[in-house]
């Protein structure tokens, strides 16, 4: 049977990607510009049998989707930046008490209200660092509107997988912009759901991880009663101060991503083979990137594009491999102090030839002016 394709906004995938996944709770407060991933759930949640719910603010929402992922729902909220800053301290919440949700952060120019209605990537930083305290997060960013579906649904998948938040730090660009879109057959692209207790409700202990490093997950409401606390906490959930025990539960939070690193961390690349400059880009830009990167090649520089698929953990391993290949590396992306670019640098050494453009007025980098710095660079350098 035939499917139709549609032409679709990149955050209607994301509610379609969430929906496929298995989401059936979503809390939010409307904001620019991700309004219309609340509005499709508004509109959808009620036919399958799921939530939707407008929260007074972003605080409330994020504090919703934790309950609802403890009742065992897969629960997910939207936002955009001063919406994001908001959910920090309940986002930790969700990180102490290793609870599985999906927030999605479509990144406008600021700072504050800033130009509410403009692209930006400004929140990279955020998004690992926002909250106080050490811990380790998942962040997933898409350059297309099947991206869009795509990353969505393996957010939810990694956030189930490994009992985490996990952030999809889109833009407002490939948010709002409208591509084909074929909704794939139910089983055709892979759905996780947690894995749940097999000891007796006596035995359960909440945090105490199996063989795998992950602590099996029960629902509230099921015959397992757990206790959840945002303080310091041992393996049964509850308050427990030690020093060896914060040392275990601290690490516990960074060791289960960092065990499944090979797994979590997704990358693409266009054209790296016989490269002379490599481009790293992500979201949005990396469509300019690979622009450029043809126009350039059509010039005679040979450049090749590392998209990165996931933003943190960051893809230490996957930019050494290609960077040390470049005699020339340029970051592109849309904010002033080139957030990406200070990681690829910290990478591969102040030794290496990195080059920033950043553009952060509310306007997209175009490929022209990604060309225009590697050509630059190929006089330098090349």
């Amino acid at each position: 049977m035939q499917r139709e394709a549609k032409l679709i906004q990149g955050n209607q995938a994301i509610a379609e990607g969430a929906i496929y996944a298995g989401a059936r709770f979503f809390a939010g407060y409307p904001i620019t510009p991700s309004s219309e991933i609340a509005e499709e759930c508004s509109r959808v949640m009620p036919r399958i049998g799921g939530v939707y719910m407008q929260m007074e603010d972003e605080i409330a929402s994020m504090g919703a989707i934790v309950g609802a992922s403890l009742t065992g729902a897969k629960s997910f909220t939207a936002t955009s930046g001063p919406g994001f800053s908001l959910m920090q301290e309940n986002l930790g919440f969700a990180v102490m008490a290793e609870v599985p949700c999906v927030v999605v952060n479509v990144q406008r120019s600021g700072p504050s209200t800033g130009l509410a209605t403009k692209p930006a990537q400004s929140d990279i930083m955020q998004v690992r660092w926002g909250r106080h305290g050490d811990q380790a997060v998942i962040a997933l960013s898409p350059s297309s509107v099947m991206e869009c579906f795509t990353l969505t649904v393996e957010a939810f998948n990694l956030a189930e997988r490994f009992r985490v938040p996990v952030i999809l730090a889109a833009d407002e660009i490939v948010a709002h912009m409208r591509e084909n879109f074929t909704l794939p057959a139910p089983g055709e692209v892979k759905v996780f759901d947690r894995k749940k207790p097999s000891v007796n409700p006596d035995s359960y202990k909440p945090f105490e991880p199996g063989e795998d490093g992950i602590a099996p997950l029960a629902a509230y409401g099921s015959e397992y009663v757990f206790h959840v606390t945002s303080s310091m906490h041992g393996p049964e959930g509850f308050s427990n101060n030690s020093p060896a025990n914060a040392a275990w539960k601290v690490a516990q939070l960074h060791k289960k991503i960092e065990r499944y690193r090979d797994e979590i961390v997704i990358t693409k690349t266009f054209d790296v083979e016989d490269m002379d400059v490599l481009l790293i880009a992500f979201g949005a830009v990396t469509r300019a990137a690979r622009a450029a990167a043809l126009e350039a090649r059509k010039e005679g520089i040979k450049a090749g594009v590392l998209q990165l698929v996931t933003v943190w953990p960051f893809p230490d391993r996957e930019i050494a491999e290609l960077g040390k290949k470049a005699k020339t590396v340029v970051v592109p992306e849309m904010n002033y102090s080139g957030q990406v670019a200070g990681e690829v640098t910290r990478v591969l050494g102040p030794a290496t030839d990195i080059r920033r453009v950043n553009k952060y007025n509310g306007q997209i980098i175009t490929p022209g002016d990604i060309l225009e710095e590697i050509k630059r660079g190929a006089k330098e350098v090349l």
